[in-house]
């Protein structure tokens, strides 16, 4: 081999016998009783290269097929000789190629050719090349390429498997069935508020810890709870139009702020920002820095706002109303910056996709049962999904592409979808009663439903960001039914 990578004439280390009967060259391995060299050829190599032209291929019993019977013996020919000429063929493609003829076995190239500087193979000899990528779902076990006739090496990816039971049932008394309030919420730090009554329970996901926070009195009843995107600040709204914020973590009442003069049914934290909506068809911007109860106040429902979310860039605000109606929100605008009035039932279940921006779901009530999906940057309505029974809630999951919906009248499940395709993974069912409370955990594995059946019912339904089969640290470990209070 030249050092500066030019090719020479002949091959390296090697020069070319001028008498084909003269003895072999000192590189040309010793003759034994099993070696019979050809005395028309000389020897240009020490590798052994295997002749196939002389090999007998009946041995394998893959010898070339025999021509086509004549049309009356082919009518009589049956199934078994036909599968064993298709098997033949397969076995002799697996072994050596689609490509290669079989007039008297697979041919070997000839040495000379091989070796030649002008042939377009040697130019290659001493050049790495790309690994051959063999697929690992591979049907052939003889590992021939992706090329091979009639024979599929796409791999059969199982469906993943969802739970069909809860793996934890809480008792959740005074669970008000109720579409229009939002009682559960789950928060980043893996505690479950939830609203009984008039009281508000805090259930530690890591401990099974139950602490009761707040108690109204009498008067009064909580409507809604959110928690704050980060720290231990729960917003609690009430049926006399006010919005307490506590301190989970000392337990204690940090201000209540007015300005509903009905009950306060919709909560949704941005980064700094808490909105809330009510019956009386408004929603107020609240700053809880700030010493004002609200900054700003958004008009533009003609009924009881009962959805609130803001997207994950904290920008836009859906608002979903018993008018029938879905409305977009900037940061700065009083008046809705988009409208979606396709539904033809209360709009609660709203849901921002984490994976593609802009992309909203929401769900209409019992006359509409629908999940629709919103383009907010470009105002377009993308799909719609007829669910046949009333949408509750949705979520999406922050792992994959894939989303839960909850259901009422008149079937009471929970569905899995897969998006966009919008194939069902998985239906559960369990509740009794309508599934009008959704939350999912910080990992984004767990959801708990909750339902007037005064239960809430835990369900594994999402991988974890790193592997699918990843069991759910929360609670996963505990089963059985406990009770919240």
């Amino acid at each position: 081999m030249n050092p500066n990578g030019n090719q020479s004439s002949s091959p390296p280390s090697q020069s070319t016998p001028s008498n084909p009967k003269s003895p072999p060259h000192p590189t040309t391995p010793t003759p034994s009783p099993y070696y019979h060299p050809s005395p028309s050829r000389p020897i240009y190599s020490d590798r052994f290269i295997p002749c196939r032209s002389s090999s007998n291929f009946a041995l394998f019993d893959i010898s070339p097929p025999p021509p086509p019977p004549p049309p009356s013996d082919a009518a009589r020919a049956d199934d078994t000789s036909s599968s064993s000429a298709a098997y033949t063929a397969l076995l002799r493609t697996a072994l050596f190629g689609s490509d290669l003829g079989f007039s008297g076995g697979p041919s070997t190239p000839d040495k000379k050719g091989f070796l030649s500087v002008n042939s377009p193979v040697n130019r290659n000899i001493f050049r790495f090349k790309s690994e051959t990528r063999q697929s690992l779902h591979s049907l052939s076990p003889l590992g021939f390429d992706d090329h091979s006739v009639n024979v599929s090496h796409s791999p059969v990816k199982a469906p993943r498997k969802v739970p069909r039971s809860p793996y934890k049932v809480l008792d959740a008394p005074a669970l008000q069935d109720d579409f229009y309030l939002n009682l559960v919420d789950w928060s980043s730090h893996n505690v479950l508020a939830v609203g009984l009554g008039n009281c508000v329970y805090l259930w530690n996901a890591c401990s099974s810890k139950v602490t009761k926070l707040c108690d109204l009195g009498v008067d009064d009843s909580v409507c809604s709870v959110g928690w704050a995107q980060r720290g231990t600040n729960l917003a609690v709204g009430t049926s006399n139009g006010k919005v307490q914020i506590w301190d989970a973590s000392r337990c204690k009442r940090v201000r209540t702020m007015e300005g509903h003069r009905l009950r306060v049914g919709a909560l949704a934290w941005n980064s700094s920002m808490l909105s809330s909506g009510s019956r009386d068809k408004s929603i107020l911007q609240r700053d809880p820095r700030a010493q004002e109860d609200f900054v700003s106040k958004l008009n533009g429902h003609k009924s009881e706002v009962c959805g609130l979310k803001w997207s994950y860039d904290n920008r836009e605000l859906a608002s979903g109303g018993n008018d029938n109606r879905l409305f977009v929100w900037n940061q700065h605008s009083t008046q809705p910056v988009l409208k979606y009035c396709e539904h033809t039932a209360a709009v609660k279940a709203i849901a921002w996709s984490p994976h593609i921006y802009g992309l909203l779901a929401s769900g209409g009530g019992t006359a509409d049962r629908c999940i629709r999906f919103w383009n907010t940057t470009t105002n377009s309505h993308l799909s719609c999904m007829d669910t046949g029974s009333q949408v509750c809630n949705l979520v999406w999951s922050k792992n994959v592409n894939e989303l839960v919906s909850t259901h009422g009248y008149s079937q009471n499940q929970i569905i899995v979808w897969r998006y966009p395709t919008m194939s069902k993974l998985a239906t559960l069912t369990g509740h009794t009663y309508r599934v009008l409370y959704l939350a999912i955990s910080p990992d984004g594995q767990t959801i708990v439903t909750g339902a007037g059946d005064e239960t809430l019912r835990f369900w594994n339904v999402f991988p974890s960001p790193k592997s699918q089969n990843t069991e759910s640290e929360i609670g996963a470990s505990s089963f059985g039914r406990t009770h919240i209070r």
